[in-house]
């Protein structure tokens, strides 16, 4: 059995454990905040618009190629290939 004494004074200490950690995540937070906000601003000021730049040329690619395979399939109509 644990007396009072032992039981006050691990109380204590684990109180004072929290207290710190406490004191801790309470100034982690709002770095934690500053860091989310400049990652934010990063992925739309830079990467975002790269991929949307990115993005458009690819879709001109395909849409190039389309246009070949429409022309092709048209060229093999007339022709009777099909």
């Amino acid at each position: 059995m644990v007396t009072s004494g032992t039981e006050d004074s691990t109380g204590g200490r684990f109180e004072e454990f929290g207290r710190r950690v406490d004191q801790k995540v309470g100034t982690a937070i709002p770095r934690a905040q500053d860091e989310l906000k400049k990652i934010i601003a990063y992925l739309n000021d830079d990467v975002v618009p790269h991929l949307r730049q990115d993005s458009s040329k690819a879709l001109r690619a395909v849409a190039s190629q389309l246009e070949k395979l429409a022309a092709h399939l048209d060229d093999s109509r007339q022709g009777g290939d099909l």
